[in-house]
């Protein structure tokens, strides 16, 4: 059998439509390596957010083991996640939380 037009995923058709809905994202995780103020200045440099969103990031990632510092389309995130793997960052990309 022939189909006319695109063909769709399977695991797409099956997945919640609230999965569907959720952006990648980008997740930066406390490590014991690097300093506070560098992961700051990574923020500020990379991502371009003013000092006080870095380092309210940086003390998230802290404090509480990890922040999301980006969402987005999952090409976009797959490279500010390398990107943090090349500053020397802990990243991840996943779907975010349900």
């Amino acid at each position: 059998m022939t189909s006319i037009g695109p063909q769709l995923d399977e695991e797409l058709l099956l997945a919640p439509r609230s999965s569907l809905d959720r952006p990648w994202r980008t997740v930066v995780w406390n490590d014991p390596v690097n300093l506070m103020q560098y992961v700051a200045h990574v923020f500020r440099t990379y991502f371009g957010y003013p000092r006080e969103e870095a380092e309210r990031l940086m003390l998230r990632v802290h404090h509480e083991g990890r922040a999301v510092v980006a969402t987005g389309p999952r090409e976009q995130i797959e490279r500010h996640t390398e990107a943090m793997h090349e500053y020397g960052l802990w990243a991840t990309s996943d779907k975010g939380d349900g």
